[in-house]
């Protein structure tokens, strides 16, 4: 099998499995515990901290570590709506969040927060002029991706961070797909909270990381917890933890790696150009579009069809974000850009990693071209 699905999950680094397997043999104590087992993984946890600041270009004791990307979305975005609710319960996301986005705002409707869901372009990107014209007096917390999971489209960060910041609202940002293909040194003091996850970056299942800008008072979805400083209750994963920021380092020291997915996305692209029109592609301009993820359909073929026939001819890809994988819903991406449902249906998603080569992804795009001409043969 050969995979496609990088942006879904990725294989662990055995060098990263390493790290891993020795810290778990002779770190084991709890980071609470006062004994010498316990301090010394409290020194661990602290040099890893301070690791992960680096890559942020971030303040250490703004960084939390969690179970992953779906925790941190949580945490970030409930304790820092509810640690300023008195300004106002109005929140700004884009139509093209992650699922656990969208769960955290939906529990904070709940409470009586009221939500505003803004488009995206044509292009993939969120659409600056409707957010503009949906902030209220009593808007608080605006939360934008980094980079889509669907599309690979970059979000223009930048500029929502200095429309929120003139006038005095919280920008979270969901880092998930951008951590460890995308610098963050330009993203971490504009936004006042973001998440990124191991797995995605070659390291362990199960860990992660929030970063809150330290200036900021947050409230703690459940109070009365010791870890994290009361951020998270829950021993943390200190050998998960060392083994994610051994990868994610590893991983930012190979980012001439981007100059290769370009290549490959050039080629496939062109592969499945060939002679007829069979594909669309979702993606923006160059400048804003993350090269390692490719979304499209395939005429008259339902995602789910093609990933089976794929997967048939030993390819793995997916239908969209893993989070959504299984739904009858659109994509979310899709939905966004204003895709009809039959077409959205059609999506599809590719996703280039360490392992991909050149003419795998070339073998890919004909095996697609195939299976949109079958289409086109039986239509006819």
């Amino acid at each position: 099998m050969i995979y496609f699905d990088y942006a879904a999950t990725t294989p662990m680094d055995l060098e990263a499995l390493e790290i891993y397997n020795e810290a778990a043999i002779s770190v084991f104590g709890n980071t609470r515990s006062l004994h010498d087992a316990g301090s010394r993984a409290e020194q661990i946890l602290s040099a890893c901290r301070n690791e992960l600041a680096e890559l942020f270009s971030a303040p250490p004791e703004g960084i939390y570590f969690t179970s992953g990307g779906t925790e941190s979305n949580l945490l970030n975005i409930i304790s820092l709506a509810k640690a300023h609710s008195a300004k106002g319960k109005h929140v700004i996301l884009s139509m093209g969040e992650h699922a656990s986005v969208y769960s955290a705002v939906h529990y904070l409707k709940d409470l009586g927060y009221e939500l505003t869901e803004i488009p995206f372009t044509k292009d993939g990107q969120v659409d600056v002029n409707i957010l503009v014209q949906s902030i209220r007096h009593d808007t608080i917390l605006c939360c934008v991706q980094h980079v889509n999971p669907e599309t690979g489209v970059i979000q223009p960060i930048q500029e929502i961070a200095g429309i929120m910041q003139n006038r005095g609202i919280l920008l979270h940002c969901d880092c998930v797909q951008s951590f460890g293909k995308l610098p963050l040194h330009n993203i971490t003091p504009v936004v006042d909270s973001l998440s990124v996850s191991s797995h995605k970056v070659y390291g362990p299942k199960g860990v992660g990381a929030a970063y809150i800008n330290p200036r900021h008072s947050i409230s703690p979805v459940f109070p009365g917890f010791h870890h994290e400083r009361g951020f998270r209750g829950g021993t943390l994963n200190v050998p998960g933890i060392a083994a994610f920021v051994f990868a994610a380092q590893k991983l930012y020291g190979e980012n001439a790696k981007q100059a290769e997915y370009a290549v490959l996305r050039k080629a496939f692209i062109e592969e499945l150009s060939g002679e007829k029109d069979i594909a669309e592609i979702f993606q923006a301009q160059n400048t804003f579009q993350l090269p390692q993820i490719i979304g499209l359909r395939i005429f008259g073929v339902e995602g789910q069809y093609t990933m089976l026939e794929c997967n048939r001819n030993g390819y793995a890809i997916s239908t969209g974000s893993a989070c959504q994988a299984g739904q009858t819903m659109p994509s979310a991406a899709m939905r966004a850009m204003g895709i009809s449902e039959n077409k959205a249906k059609e999506f599809i998603r590719i996703s280039f990693g360490k392992e991909t080569v050149l003419q795998d992804a070339v073998d890919l795009a004909r095996c697609l071209k195939a299976i949109g001409s079958m289409k086109l043969f039986r239509n006819h």
